[in-house]
Order: structure tokens, then C-alpha cells, then sequence
């Protein structure tokens, strides 16, 4: 399984690529989008080096399959965020592990609904059984993505964060 293009009603969700760094760079470098997950934004060289690792499409237990899109909004032709999924084997099946990060300028518009869905969607095309996010149990707007691509809650926390998963 490699990422594919994958295109919604309003966006392009392009497989990530090391250049992207380049554009990605400045809608990253923004504290506020680190609230909950901590740390810093990346630097450029940080970023550069951190989507070589992640186009190499795997883990380097090489136990997970690492699938990485850039989200671009077809109007403006500019990125706005991305989508990502860490697909492993589990004794349900194969299970994906998703994230989504939107700019901080694009936040409430539904952009991370809608590439999550679609990436979710690609995903069970592609023959994967069960979808797990972890999300800060204060970051409500990311609650609302998970439940939109049909995650629940589970009581299984993990490094402050709560494990959502496909029912």
C-alpha cells in the first residue's frame, strides 16, 4: 500500500513529498497549533529531514506502514494541513493509526472532516479493518473529526491522550 492522490469536494490530498517541507514550513511554524500535543513547530532542516524519514513509508522496526498527505486547497492552490496514517497488523486486523493537523487560518471549515474522511475512506478501500486516533481529552474540535469518520472513545489512555477506535 502506498499513498495515492486522493481528491474531496474542496481539496487535493497529495502524497507528502520532501519538498513540501519548503511551503509546509510556515503553515507548521505556529505555536498555537502544538497546544495540545506539545512541543515546538519544526525548523526547516527539522522538517526537511523529518519528511524524508516519513516518505520512506516505514517505521524503522519496520512493524508500520507510513502513509503521509499534504492537504491542498483547490482554490488557492496553497497547503493547509495534513493527514497521516501509521498502519500496523493487530490481532483485529490491520489497524491504522490517523492524525490530522489544519493551519490555524483554516481551522473551523470543516477541512479536517473532510480530508479525514476521505483518507479513512481510501483506507477501508485499501483493506483496513480498524481506524484509532489519540486525541488530548480537551481538544474538542479534533473529538468532532473522530466522531465524524465514526470513531468512539475508548478508556484506554495513552500519553495523556484518550484512544478513539472504529467500532
Amino acid at each position: 500500500m502506498r499513498a495515492e492522490p486522493i481528491r474531496t469536494e474542496r481539496f487535493d490530498l497529495e502524497p507528502l513529498r520532501v519538498d513540501h517541507a519548503e511551503e509546509m514550513a510556515r503553515l507548521l511554524d505556529d505555536e498555537a497549533l502544538h497546544r495540545f500535543i506539545g512541543g515546538r513547530p519544526d525548523s526547516l532542516v527539522e522538517l526537511r529531514a523529518r519528511y524524508a524519514r516519513q516518505v520512506g513509508g516505514r517505521s524503522p522496526d519496520g512493524k508500520e506502514l507510513w502513509l503521509n498527505w499534504v492537504i491542498r486547497d483547490r482554490v488557492s492552490a496553497r497547503p493547509i494541513g495534513t493527514v497521516q496514517a501509521a498502519v500496523r497488523d493487530d490481532p483485529a486486523g490491520t489497524l491504522a493509526d490517523v492524525a490530522w493537523v489544519v493551519g490555524t487560518q483554516s481551522q473551523g471549515q470543516g477541512v479536517a472532516r473532510e480530508s479525514a474522511t476521505a483518507m479513512v475512506s481510501w483506507l477501508r478501500q485499501q483493506g483496513v479493518d480498524g481506524v484509532a486516533a489519540y486525541i488530548h481529552p480537551e481538544h474538542n474540535a479534533s473529538m468532532a473529526v473522530a466522531r465524524a469518520i465514526g470513531l468512539t472513545p475508548t478508556d484506554r489512555v495513552v500519553e495523556g491522550e484518550v484512544e478513539w477506535r472504529s467500532g
